[in-house]
Order: structure tokens, then sequence, then C-alpha cells
């Protein structure tokens, strides 16, 4: 159900419209984590490496999709919150035929060049077979990955968190199923885990994509839209290209430091691989919050209600908030339980290290979260400079700390120590980028 973010008081608008959002994000991390999971239960410690070191490349990929949907997200918040609806639907058929050049352009670099990617993280041999099988099964899903991120960010913009809830409960609570079944059932080992995730994947995308199109249909205008414009597409690259390029440059330093990482040999991978899986669960769960904002941001910025999206900002603050206090908390004094989830007969060396990685980086989280809060904002108003250079700032400052800092008598804990010092200074700059807005300057509404 489409919802407009222009009206009611900004907490409770936020709150009905994010929580879906939350929930929707813990459903998607549920499909890597379920890979992990699967993986490191029934096949080994080294099918965990392999998926946690392949899972590095895929970010890569889902970089782009990502990009993808912020951008198409805020130009169809922005026209309809203005009610521009017949732009606004020129705007959606456009986000879905560059995606879809750019899906199919990005699928055969991926096969021509997944060989090189991971030899260049210093993929240890003995899973290197694993790596790229389950790289490659994934290439060919990479349009199911595309599609429904398209979706869910035309579903977001209309202000319907709902409906990309229930596909994503439904899919990766299969997928969980199917992943199980595929491994212990049929024996399939990696390949089994890859399948169960393109299946899954590919039917809530086909879903996804048919509601989108029906939704669009039950708007009316009074002249038919454009199938594509150039003016709109260039609006959506403005958006779309700064947030790839955020995307994939995080990508390419977690790349950096897997290699780092993988310098250490298997049990590090495989403590890291699980830390970082519940670490990201957490992470996206923010960004996700963030996009959030973005739209209800974009919204109101197309409707001329800039003083709401300074009331939106605060609100998404205590949001964030209320949600690191139980994480934090978890994942300091109880990691090592979740950590176990993901191996079935874990090595020393590897829970030692998922318990530093998740205790030196969790009590962060209060710190990064603003910084995805005030970043949700210069996205959704277009201020993509500024929310670039807050970007850039944290991973440069965590890929070259990490090199250096792993490199001295701290080993593989000086990687770890590079988030929290990223993550701070990058978070200082976001917020005064924020407080520079029209926002702060308007009275209250």
């Amino acid at each position: 159900m489409n919802r407009d973010l222009t009206s009611g008081e900004p907490s409770k608008v936020l709150w009905a419209f994010c929580l879906p959002l939350f929930g929707s994000i813990v459903f998607q991390q549920l499909y890597n984590i379920a890979d992990s999971l699967v993986a490191g239960k029934f096949i080994g410690e080294n099918a965990l490496a392999a998926v946690g070191n392949s899972y590095e490349i895929t970010l890569i990929f889902i970089a782009f999709a990502f990009g993808c949907n912020i951008g198409c997200s805020v130009i169809v918040s922005r026209y309809f919150g203005a009610h521009s609806f017949r732009e606004m639907k020129t705007a959606v058929f456009t986000a879905l035929i560059a995606s879809g050049v750019l899906c199919a352009a990005l699928m055969l670099v991926g096969m021509a060049g997944c060989d090189v990617f991971l030899r260049l993280i210093r993929t240890p041999q003995e899973v290197f077979a694993d790596s790229r099988l389950y790289l490659d099964i994934y290439l060919w899903g990479l349009p199911f990955v595309f599609f429904y991120n398209i979706a869910t960010g035309i579903f977001a913009a209309m202000g319907d968190s709902r409906t990309p809830f229930l596909f994503l409960a439904c899919s990766s609570t299969a997928n969980i199923g199917m992943d199980v079944w595929f491994v212990t059932g049929f024996h399939m080992g990696v390949a089994g885990v890859a399948w169960a995730t393109f299946l899954c994947q590919g039917i809530s995308a086909v879903l996804a994509v048919v509601v989108v199109f029906r939704r669009l249909a039950g708007i009316r205008t009074e002249e038919k839209p454009a199938v594509f414009s150039f003016p709109i597409f260039r609006k959506i690259a403005a958006v779309a290209v700064p947030s790839i390029a955020q995307q994939s440059f995080i990508s390419v330093g977690n790349i950096i430091i897997q290699g780092a990482i993988n310098g250490f040999g298997p049990g590090v991978m495989a403590g890291y691989s699980a830390g970082v899986k519940l670490n990201n669960l957490v992470i996206t769960s923010f960004t996700t919050l963030g996009n959030g904002i973005s739209n209800y941001t974009s919204q109101n910025i197309g409707a001329g209600q800039n003083a709401r999206v300074r009331e939106g900002f605060r609100a998404g603050l205590r949001m964030v908030w209320m949600l690191c206090v139980p994480l934090v908390v978890v994942y300091f004094f109880a990691g090592e339980w979740f950590l176990r989830l993901f191996m079935k007969a874990p090595t020393a060396e590897a829970m030692h290290t998922g318990m530093v990685y998740l205790r030196i980086l969790s009590p962060f989280y209060f710190v990064i979260s603003a910084k995805l809060v005030a970043d949700g904002v210069l996205r959704g108003a277009s201020m993509m400079g500024k929310f670039m250079i807050g970007t850039f700032t944290d991973l440069i400052l965590r890929v070259v700390l990490a090199l250096i800092l792993s490199g001295t008598s701290l080993g593989a804990t000086g990687i770890w120590c590079a988030w929290p010092i990223g993550w701070t200074i990058a978070s200082v700059l976001s917020i005064r980028f924020y407080r520079s807005g029209p926002w702060c300057h308007v009275p209250h509404s």
C-alpha cells in the first residue's frame, strides 16, 4: 500500500515506514547468513571460508544493484511527493531499462574475471575451487538481484515498506530450508548453497516486478508516460553513480582487507567470515533505515516541507540508537554463541578471531548508525558530493590503517582496530554536512 510521508508526526511516520524495512533487511541478510551457516555446519570450515571469501566479491555486484535501487528510489520519491505521476512512471521504466543493460555488462565482466578476482585477494588453494563455483552460480542469478533491488526501491519510494518485507520473509525462510535440503539431502556441497539462493531470489524478484507493474497500472495519468527519458535518466544517474561508487569502493576496500586477512590462514578467515556476517547484518540494517530516511527526505523536499526533514533526522537518530543498545550488548557479551552457529567444529583460532572482531566493533555501532542516518538525509536531498566525502574518508582510513596495523605486532587484530577509527572520523564529517543543509535554517512546522 502506498503511503504519503509528507504528513503526520515525523516520528510515527518513520517508525511505521522503517520498521518493515528493518525486518526486510534482516531477512535479506538471512540469505548470506544461511549460506554461511549451512556451509560451516554441514560441509566444513573450508566451505565456510570459501563462501565468506566469495561474499566479498559478490558485494561489488551488489553495490551496483544497490546504487540503482537508491537512484531510482530517490527520484521516484521526489515525483511521488510532488504528485507528478506521469514522470514517476517514466522514472520507473527508465531505471528498469538502464539497470538491465548494466546488469548484462557486469555478468560478462564477472564470468571473464572470476579467477583474476580470486587470485587478487590471495584465495588459498584449498578453498579456491569452491569459491569459484559459488561465484559462477551467483552470477547467473545477478538479474534477479538487480530487478529485485529496483522493485524494492520503487515500493519504498511510494511509501510501501510492507510489500518487500513480505516477499523477503517468505523467500529467505524458504532459502534456509532449501540450503539444508540441497546440502544434506542431495549432497551438493557449496553448489547446493548457491543454487538454493539462486532459486529463492529468482522467485521473489519475478513476483516483486509483477506487483510493481500492477501497482503502477492503478495510478492514473492524463497522458501516457514515456518508456525512457534521458533527462530523467541523468537525474537517476546523478544519485545512482555516487551511490554505486560508494558501495563499489567499499567492496574494493573490503576485498583488499580480505586479501590481508587471507594471509593469516583458514582459521582467521573462518572466524572473520562468521564475524563479518554478524557485523554486516547490523550495518546493512542501519543502512536500510538510512535509505528509508532518504525516501522520507526526498518526498518532503518534493512537497516543499524542509522543516520535516530536520524532525525526521532526529526521529531517525532515536530509532537507530534504540536498536544499538541490545545489539551491542548481545554481540559483546554473547557473541561466541552466535559465532558457533556458523561453525561445526571451530578451531580455537577461529573463535578467538570472531570474538575479538565483534568486541572491537560493536561498541562503535552508536557512532556509525548516526553517520548512516545523516547520509540518508544527504542522499535524499541529492547532496551527493558531501555524501561521498564522508564515505570515502571512512573507506580510505579503514583500508590504509588495516594494511598498516596488520603488519605490526597486533597482527589480524590490527585490522579490526581500523574500523572504529574510520567510522568515528567519517561520522563527524557527515553530521557536519547534515547541519549545513537548508532544513537546519527553517522554523519548525
